[in-house]
């Protein structure tokens, strides 16, 4: 369906719900929003085409929780991208934002029209994040051709249809480079190993199992890359092994000759938009510091998806997204909580960071989302307040490449006083 709706004269009249991204998140923000009774809603994409990521991701392995099936990355996408357009709700492609103003909640983004002000009553934040690249984790050596980012490898391959090389190590055992090492070997091209200087894959057990095990793919935890050979073109990377406390074991280096490396180290949450608009970032997410139901710290801005925390699976980005829609369409219908202090979800013993960070003492769906700081065998999670247990978790096997999502039954406990989350060894 090749039909689009796009606003080319936008109405002087504020905007119910303004989103920002027209991703995965911005899409089920703006699915939501209209079925919660929303107006007016505008999606700003800087891309040329709505999907984000999914749109390169032409892997399985998408929407088992969603919809209870199997699909691939465009496939998933297309889902939304269809009710997106039967809603008719319009979409601006080719549109970057700029900068918002916090307080009139005005949204500057500038596209081929040229520099466009949009008014808002409320807006959604859903920028989703970028890649960590050589220079942001130092990487020693040349910067000759052949290194790139997994992403961008994959972007590349799967989209431009390029053949990037012949001998390739990746760099980082995140979901993107454990799925490029299977991609690349389909391709023909000789995947010597994935290095990791965690002592675990900071991606998902089924991608380690599908994408190396399966293809015979070594997995060479505890190393890193001390050196890039090649002055124009990539000619190979010398590595060494590093001991419990990360530190380089001496007479472990070895030279591996490669014309191709993916650097798989990391998202990092896209949040400049937000900073313009003084939204208070978290400094362990690196996103925005949220409520349960997806509000900044600045009243009227949400934010939902990588933009705010960096998921593994996209159903929970959905589900969040969900969530931040129909907040925001009831707080442009004046819908409004009023002023009260809210509790703290802080992380605890083991917990490396808590989504939301904030919860009203009256909240009825609270879903907490949280990840271990290292592996934990046999543990529990425990979510506490005022020295009471309101609920826990065993897991048999806890690891920080894999979210953990908690829900809490207000009808149980009523919330008085900060909660806090834990990591318990059996």
């Amino acid at each position: 369906m090749n039909k689009r709706f796009i606003k080319e004269n936008i109405s002087r009249e504020p905007i119910d719900v303004l989103i920002i991204g027209g991703g995965p998140a911005g899409l089920g923000a703006a699915v939501s929003a209209k079925e919660a009774g929303a107006q007016s809603i505008l999606i700003l994409e800087r891309d040329i085409e709505l999907g984000g990521i999914l749109n390169q991701c032409i892997h399985s392995g998408f929407g088992l929780l969603e919809f209870k099936e199997e699909l691939t990355g465009p496939e998933y996408a297309w889902r939304f991208i269809k009710q997106v357009e039967e809603m008719e709700i319009p979409y601006l492609t080719g549109t970057m934002v700029l900068s918002i103003d916090p307080q009139n909640r005005i949204v500057t983004a500038i596209n081929e029209q040229g520099v466009v002000e949009l008014k808002a009553k409320s807006i959604v934040l859903a920028t989703g994040s970028r890649e960590r690249s050589a220079g942001a984790i130092s990487l020693p050596g040349e910067r000759p051709s052949g290194v790139y980012t997994a992403g961008m490898a994959q972007k590349l391959m799967n989209q431009g249809g390029f053949a990037l090389g012949k001998t390739a190590v990746i760099y980082g055992s995140g979901d993107i480079g454990l799925i490029m090492a299977r991609r690349l070997t389909l391709e023909g091209v000789k995947v010597e190993c994935v290095l990791e200087i965690m002592p675990y894959s900071s991606g998902l057990v089924r991608n380690k199992v599908q994408c190396l095990d399966d293809f015979d793919i070594p997995l060479f935890l505890f190393h890193k890359i001390t050196r890039v050979h090649g002055a124009d073109v990539l000619e190979g990377i010398t590595i060494c092994k590093l001991d419990e406390n990360r530190r380089e074991i001496p007479d472990s280096q070895r030279y591996i000759p490669c014309d191709l490396l993916l650097l798989s180290v990391g998202l990092i949450p896209e949040n400049e938009v937000a900073r313009t608009a003084q939204v208070t970032l978290s400094d362990r997410t690196r996103g925005p510091v949220v409520d349960e139901a997806m509000q900044t710290a600045v009243p009227g801005i949400f934010a939902c998806g990588n933009t705010l925390h960096i998921h593994d699976l996209v159903d929970y980005v959905t589900e969040e997204s969900r969530r931040a829609g129909r907040a925001a369409a009831a707080y442009a219908m004046g819908k409004k909580d009023g002023p009260t202090d809210k509790i703290q979800v802080i992380p605890g013993e083991g917990v490396n960071y808590c989504v939301p960070q904030k919860i009203h003492p009256n909240a009825k769906e609270i879903t907490i989302y949280l990840r271990t700081k290292e592996v934990y065998r046999n543990c529990q999670i425990e979510v506490s307040s005022g020295g009471q247990i309101l609920r826990s978790l065993k897991k048999r096997i806890a690891v920080p490449s894999e979210m953990i999502r908690i829900k809490l039954d207000r009808k149980d406990k009523e919330l008085t006083e900060d909660i806090e989350i834990k990591v318990v060894q059996l």
